[in-house]
């Protein structure tokens, strides 16, 4: 069908930029490789009006700047022209076709583990039945064909799909062997019922469909755990708010907002879009965005960045930007930048398969090549050129990941460590850098009263009695040291400033330095107290650092790993926290953009670096990074964003995590070995044509669970 000349409007689709370019986001459905997102980059950008064009296989999202002109039905009927589907991208037509995907493949497996029991039930029955009479053994076979070849041609779909597509394309897969396994054996067991002989394969290509599609299904699972951050990050924006229209409010999504507009902004409620204070100012806590560790004043005028979330007093918001030039927008940009970076890593598998596929092909053909000029007739020179495909397929090597992987995944996930990408374990192996957020990472996130045993306790007691009526994050921590107790009557809280209730002195006040007529403060999270006209007590508060910090950094200096910190807070309590870690290489008032660009510079020098981090504000570095964890208490963005999560509220798994990776590296290697051993002494016996059915089913299903024994070395035995 020619999109290009259809009807269809997709005009709707496109989002134009205040320097007059246009955006449109379209959905490739059939792109799985480095070939396909160059054919796909390379083959758009040279349409007329496009800037632009870059992939996310991990999404599948195309992103396409252009001029004015740019025409979406081109870009879709090039898509097509190229050998794949396109759509206008909508995240919850992204989701839905993630769905379909681990729907099709269950669906697969069900099929062939159905199929394999039925078949090896028939067939079992003429390897172990004695001398059975010539016509039962044909019925046995024909019965176990009607089983069989539906089954396996139902659940080889995937393989079949793949290989096709990589075909077309001039290329090799994995897929192709094991297509060409399934399909010959088939039909070559097929000839030989009909032709009354023994040699049949059909419990062979069904178990090995089964075998494969179990591994393909297990990395499929961990694979789907690593999408959906940037579409995550990008459902921020469509909130609710409140819009000014003349005297009243209305109720809008973010997403309809322009700039020019005013919206109303309470306590507690995030900043959709980038903005101006416009009436007056007010506290925001800016740690999931900046990683400041206490909330800071902005007043009139000042500029706020989407993400932030008002601490003070209600606030109007002038829009500056609209959703998708916002900082949030920003940091799904740099996601999307860097889960494209981490789907372009090889594995251990797919090089291991560049190097597989013609070897089985070329052997095969050599086998064919061989018993024909020995004078064999072609169906005794195919019957042994498809056994060595059956027993060379990639059976062994297709689990020799998955298997560890799941293995591996099970015990990080029994220590406290959530692993949602199947790669990452091979990606945490490598890393030589890592580089750790402060606030909510290496610090517990939380404020605590740091001079209280200088304080008296009357003192304590009427400052909290007034800090219990503010939910400011200093004025909680203040109540959390002094513990419960009453409110003092008649607090009036000024936004920015602190709280003011009668005393038996005078007025008392909590709050900023001015607000109790100190002109002399020092940097630091604080409060000052003032009774009437007595001196003022400053409470100094400060963000502790985990208690397992300083250990977790020692045990990864020892195993020749850099550590560097990397905040967004300033210099005082940044400098105090590497300190207090043991982290020489430190670096304050840093932003998101810039957090990403040193892991950028880091990467260009040739360093795997691991990013620890737990705000908005680290969700960019963190899909750039080589590997990537999160802490159990970051924000949904960050551990969405990360390729690992810790489940509980320590670091010290993360140790455990990068040593399992390594032990886990060295055990696929081994399986790679045990599978080329296999194949060693099984090529020769199936070319020789000494290998029966039965022993290629059996020689193939043992090579599969030696790998997987091997791979269940990493879930040692544990004694109840």
């Amino acid at each position: 069908m020619n999109l290009a000349a259809t009807s269809v409007d997709l005009s709707r689709f496109l989002s134009r930029r205040p320097d007059g370019t246009v955006t449109f986001d379209a959905l490739v459905k059939g792109a799985h490789c480095a070939g396909c997102l160059a054919k796909i980059e390379k083959g758009v950008g040279a349409l007329p009006g496009v800037a632009s064009a870059r992939l996310n296989l991990s999404t599948g999202k195309l992103a396409i700047v252009g001029s004015a002109g740019l025409k979406p039905d081109f870009v879709l009927q090039r898509l097509h022209d190229l050998g794949y589907e396109g759509v206008p991208f909508e995240a919850g037509a992204s989701l839905d076709e993630d769905a379909r995907e681990g729907r099709f493949l269950l669906h697969c497996l069900v099929v062939a583990a159905f199929g394999t029991v039925f078949t090896m039930g028939l067939t079992d029955a003429i390897w172990y039945g004695g001398d059975m009479d010539a016509t039962l053994r044909g019925l046995f076979f024909w019965l176990a064909a009607t089983v069989s070849v539906p089954a396996t041609l139902y659940s080889g779909q995937p393989f079949f799909l793949s290989a096709w597509k990589v075909l077309k394309r001039h290329r090799t897969n994995m897929d192709v062997p094991i297509s060409l396994a399934l399909i010959l054996s088939l039909g070559l067991s097929l000839w030989q019922t009909a032709q009354g002989t023994g040699h049949v394969y059909f419990d062979a290509a069904v178990m090995l469909s089964f075998l494969l599609l179990t591994g393909r299904y297990l990395d499929f699972l961990l694979r789907n755990r690593a999408r959906g951050a940037a579409r995550h990050l990008l459902a921020m924006q469509s909130v609710l708010v409140r819009r000014q229209a003349g005297s009243e409010l209305e109720t809008v999504a973010a997403a309809d907002l322009n700039p020019g507009n005013h919206i109303l902004l309470t306590s507690g409620e995030r900043t959709p879009v980038d903005g101006v204070l416009d009436d007056h100012g007010t506290e925001l806590d800016l740690s999931l965005v900046t990683g400041e560790s206490v909330p800071v004043l902005r007043t009139a005028g000042a500029a706020v960045s989407a993400g932030s979330i008002v601490t003070g007093a209600p606030v109007l918001l002038r829009v500056t930007a609209r959703v998708e030039n916002s900082l949030v927008a920003d940091l799904a940009r740099l996601l999307e930048a860097g889960r494209q970076g981490k789907s372009l890593y090889v594995s251990l598998a797919d090089r291991a398969a560049r190097a597989y596929v013609p070897f089985v092909a070329v052997t095969a053909l050599a086998v064919l090549a061989g018993w024909l000029w020995a004078g064999a007739g072609f169906a005794h020179a195919l019957t042994n050129a498809v056994t060595v495909l059956i027993v060379t397929c990639p059976c062994a090597l297709g689990l020799a990941v998955p298997a560890v992987q799941i293995a591996a995944t099970g015990r990080l996930f029994r220590d406290g460590i959530f692993v949602k990408s199947g790669d990452a374990l091979e990606r945490l192996a490598e890393i030589d850098h890592a580089v750790f957020d402060k606030t909510g990472t290496l610090t517990l996130g939380k404020l605590v009263l740091e001079n209280k045993g200088q304080i008296a306790p009357a003192i304590l007691e009427q400052a909290a009695g007034l800090a219990r009526a503010s939910s400011h994050p200093l004025a909680r921590a203040l109540v959390a040291a002094a513990g419960e107790g009453p409110v003092s009557s008649g607090v009036m809280e000024t936004a920015g400033s602190g709280l003011e209730a009668p005393g038996r002195q005078g007025a008392q006040r909590l709050g900023n330095a001015a607000w109790c007529g100190v002109t002399d403060d020092e940097n630091g999270a604080s409060l000052w107290f003032r009774d009437g006209s007595a001196d003022p007590v400053r409470f100094i508060f400060r963000d502790q650092i985990r208690p397992e910090s300083r250990q977790m950094v020692a045990d990864l200096h020892r195993r020749g790993i850099v550590v560097e910190m990397l905040t967004g807070d300033r210099s005082i309590p940044a400098g105090r926290i590497a300190a207090e870690a043991g982290i020489p290489l430190w670096c304050a008032a840093v932003g998101p953009k810039e957090k990403a660009d040193r892991l950028r510079t880091l990467a260009m020098r040739g360093q795997r670096v691991l990013m620890v981090g737990d705000g908005i504000n680290d969700a960019g570095a963190l899909a750039l990074a080589h590997v990537s964890i999160a802490p159990g208490t970051a924000t949904d963005i960050s551990q969405r964003a990360a390729d690992m999560v810790l489940r509980g509220s320590t670091l010290s798994p993360l140790v455990e995590a990068f040593d399992v990776a390594r032990k886990a590296r060295r055990l696929v290697i081994q399986n790679f070995i045990l599978a080329g051993l296999y194949n060693a002494a099984a090529i020769p016996l199936a070319a020789l044509g000494l290998v029966t059915p039965l022993v290629a089913a059996a020689a193939m299903a043992s090579s599969s669970l030696l790998v997987t024994l091997n791979a269940l070395r990493l879930a040692p035995w544990r004694a109840p």
